[in-house]
């Protein structure tokens, strides 16, 4: 027989449950980690883009293992992250009910990529959006100085409003991603200075993480659209000679209860899912530009970290750059918050020292052979085009 007669494991998690379409396209951070006042002032997140997927190698130090001191191929994500624009700061005090937003405090000068995010149509408004609020600001911010210090006085959670830069990425939107970003350490009259004194100023991705250090990835999952239960839940094929299709659930339900239970496997939407992603090792932070990014101790060829041909349905990143373990939710383009953990960690992978031997950068269209264009062209040789293109 194809199947188990009497029982088994449920097909699927139900801890996911209603698998319907995120209501947000941007990953949202429900939790930050624990504050420590001991520390300076920093930021807790970061938004970045997701470019595409190569393959590292590098040794593993891990004493008990098999490949201890062996050299391993491992697949990584490269996520674009160029600097951040801090933009304002919001005080949230605690009541019995939850975190409430005590007041919220905005720059005077805010670009256009901001300002159109308060617009469904940019073209046909009239582009007034913060033209009021910005004449507090003329009176020596009186009112600006008078929020600040409520937000000193009452607050216990200060968190930034940051937005990225929608002129440095090529993913085909001007509208800037803005966010809310928890500012750890230091007491509540630091965190709100620091706020302050970076208002219009940038935050780089390097500022917020370093290498070696384990993220939590957020986002929205690949959209799969409307799918049975077979790829939805990983349900059994019925029998080949099944009357009316196989890719079904045989019995959904008994007699009584005369309904159908919120647990038996339907078919749906899949894909489109809001999803957090924990401990994601971070191997290399680096700009784009920098012919010299995918470049390593062992392996000394000047190369960026755009393959040849670019990321497939992606294009060149040419801004700062993490590389993260393994794969992330998302399709490419796809915005992504990268938090920082909130566990404390103990594990000897999570706390392994991480050093690149070669970073791969062929071409992502079918099988690339060459790691640079000069590699190409001294294989290759003198081509027809070339030949045209000189005359």
């Amino acid at each position: 027989m194809s199947h188990c007669k009497f029982e088994q494991p449920r097909h699927g998690s139900l801890a996911f449950l209603p698998r319907k379409r995120a209501a947000r396209h941007r990953g949202r951070c429900k939790a930050f980690p624990k504050d420590n006042a001991a520390n300076p002032p920093h930021l807790t997140a970061f938004l970045s883009y997701k470019a595409g997927m190569t393959h590292v190698v590098r040794d593993l130090d891990r004493p008990g293992s098999k490949a201890h001191k062996k050299e391993i191929v491992e697949a990584v994500t490269v996520l674009e992250a160029p600097p951040m624009v801090i933009v304002g700061v919001v005080g949230y005090i605690e009541t019995p009910r939850g975190m409430r937003a005590l007041t919220s405090v905005w720059a005077e000068h805010l670009s256009e990529e901001v300002k159109r995010r308060f617009y469904k149509n940019w073209y046909r408004s009239k582009k007034k959006a913060f033209t009021k609020y910005a004449s507090k600001y003329a009176d020596a911010g009186k009112e600006i100085a008078r929020d600040l210090e409520r937000i000193k006085k009452y607050s216990t959670v200060v968190r930034v409003m940051a937005h990225t830069q929608m002129n440095k990425v090529r993913i085909g939107q001007r509208k800037a991603h803005i966010m809310e970003i928890q500012v750890n350490g230091g007491t509540i009259a630091e965190k709100v200075d620091w706020a302050r004194e970076h208002f219009e100023k940038t935050v780089s991705v390097s500022d917020v993480f370093e290498k070696d250090e384990m993220i939590d990835v957020i986002g929205v999952t690949k959209g799969k659209g409307v799918e049975g239960v077979t790829a939805r839940w990983g349900t059994k094929k019925l029998p080949r000679k099944t009357h009316r299709g196989l890719r079904k659930v045989a019995c959904i339900g008994a007699w009584h209860p005369s309904r159908v239970m919120y647990s038996v496997a339907r078919s749906g939407q899949d894909g489109y899912h809001h999803r957090t992603e924990a401990n994601k090792k971070i191997y290399r932070i680096a700009n784009g530009s920098d012919d010299t990014s995918a470049k390593t101790e062992f392996d000394i060829t000047r190369k960026a970290i755009t393959p040849l041909g670019g990321f497939p349905h992606y294009g060149e990143v040419k801004e700062d750059f993490v590389i993260i373990k393994g794969s992330c939710v998302g399709v490419k383009k796809r915005v992504l918050t990268l938090r920082k953990s909130l566990r404390t960690h103990t594990k000897r992978s999570a706390l392994e020292k991480v050093d690149l031997k070669f970073i791969d950068t062929s071409s992502k269209f079918g099988h690339g052979r060459f790691q640079t264009k000069d590699e190409k062209k001294a294989f290759m040789g003198t081509l027809k085009k070339d030949l045209a293109a000189n005359n």
